[in-house]
């Protein structure tokens, strides 16, 4: 399978959506292979592969809509799926909201971005990276960790074309490749685990296995010899692995959706101060190997680089061409998300932030998901370590941090260097000035 096949058959199916009277019409056809492989104690657990692919097409009468999908690239099949969609579309109410995004919108030059790097790493290769991985791993302290969740190497790439009826046509390959390691730590009864993980497109740009493994075994270790602290109000640092979700809430909160239905904390906030003012994030749609790099959206909506908080403040939502219409306002070529959110750090290294905080609370791990989206009340689970004087004291866990996403936002005293990369959202660590912790 390749990018010209796939560009025939969705050119094919607009030809047939429009035989069949559809004013409207949008295909994405799509192809993908995968191997996968785990160890555990160094012996292989798993070894799996995938080949996918599926074309999903959309018509429109009018404001009328239907959808409908197939994993089968026959002639035959692809009309059929055409009819299901157009059959569909003649029982659905009208939505005057719906239909493509404007013509004058679509990417006009569609940037190679340098997505696909194939990684012809056999089965046997892989499974040698993973022991490796664990390996290492296990050899952190052999005495305290005393058993692995595993560890495992994948790789994966495909590739796509989406159309439409405005003459639009455009895809990519990309790839994807990842090493990640968890072991179990056992000390005076009680027990611990953590990971670690490194992925990129290209595996060129992937941390070693070995020092994965590493990482994962040297995790895990410190969190043994967990100790009860106080409940109170405290300063809190997330760590950078862990930063992304907060960032992730301000995300859902400025999209479409949430926004329309009325269902988000910053509601009419645009143009308005969010968050600190040390807050500064990015959407960088155009990195070259980028995890969400893109030159269209899922509407083949052209993306731009732009400032989407700065220094605090609103710059923009995220929106798709319907969302947009339901508020007024024009799509922001984020149908299927955002691309690339980057925020600034201020400045200083891990060991500064923890300085900075003196006596407070380092988080390592959240549990559940305990964020009210039209509120912004916030409550998570969580364990990681208690800081005294700067300096990471003991373990702790079974702990429950609070406050209002609204309010942690605002408080941001200082975001650190130490961003993952590669990343769809690259933060440091961030350091809240106080949330309500409360001991298990």
């Amino acid at each position: 399978m390749n990018q010209h096949t796939l560009k025939q058959i969705s050119e094919d199916t607009i030809k047939l959506a429009k035989q069949a009277g559809a004013s409207d019409a949008e295909v994405d056809v799509s192809f993908g292979t995968g191997q996968s492989v785990s160890v555990r104690k160094g012996e292989t657990e798993n070894i799996e592969y995938n080949r996918d692919k599926g074309i999903s097409v959309t018509v429109f009468f009018g404001y009328r809509k239907g959808y409908a999908s197939s994993s089968d690239f026959s002639p035959e099949a692809i009309k059929d799926t055409v009819e299901a969609a157009c059959n569909i579309a003649k029982y659905t109410a009208e939505d005057t909201f719906c239909g493509l995004a404007d013509a004058n919108l679509m990417a006009q030059d569609v940037t190679d971005l340098n997505l696909h790097h194939p990684w012809q790493v056999s089965v046997e290769e892989a499974l040698e990276i993973a022991k490796r991985c664990e390996t290492a791993a296990l050899n952190v302290d052999k005495t305290r960790i005393k058993n692995s969740e595993g560890a495992s190497v994948s790789t994966n790439e495909g590739l796509f074309v989406y159309a439409n009826t405005h003459g639009f046509v455009g895809g990519y390959p990309s790839s994807r490749h990842s090493i990640s390691c968890s072991v179990i730590a056992e000390q005076g009864g009680a027990m611990q685990r953590d990971y670690w993980y490194t992925n990129a497109r290209d595996a060129n740009d992937m941390r070693s296995a070995e020092s994965v493994g590493q990482l994962a075994g040297e995790r895990t270790v410190r969190r043994l010899g967990a100790k009860p602290i106080k409940t109170g109000q405290y300063p809190v640092l997330f760590e950078a692995a862990l930063s992304s979700s907060l960032i992730s809430s301000l995300v859902s909160a400025i999209s479409g959706g949430n926004l329309y239905r009325k269902s988000s904390f910053l509601l009419d906030s645009l143009g308005q101060q969010v968050a600190s003012s040390l807050l500064n994030i990015e959407e960088l749609p155009h990195v070259e190997k980028g995890i969400a790099s893109s030159p269209f959206d899922n509407e083949g909506v052209a993306t731009k680089s732009r400032m989407l908080v700065e220094n605090g403040v609103l710059q923009g939502y995220m929106l798709s061409s319907y969302s947009a219409r339901k508020l007024g306002l024009q799509t922001t070529g984020n149908a299927g998300g955002a691309h690339n959110l980057v925020v600034q750090h201020t400045q200083q290294s891990f060991a500064e932030l923890l300085s900075m905080m003196g006596t407070g609370l380092l988080v390592t791990e959240l549990l559940g998901h305990g964020l009210n989206m039209v509120t912004g009340d916030y409550s998570r689970g969580a364990a990681g370590f208690w800081v005294e004087s700067g300096v990471i004291a003991h373990a702790v866990e079974e702990i429950t941090i609070a406050s209002n996403i609204k309010e942690m936002l605002n408080q941001i005293i200082a975001i650190g260097d130490d961003a993952l990369v590669p990343s769809s959202k690259q933060t440091g660590s961030i350091l809240i000035e106080r949330m309500t912790v409360a001991a298990g």
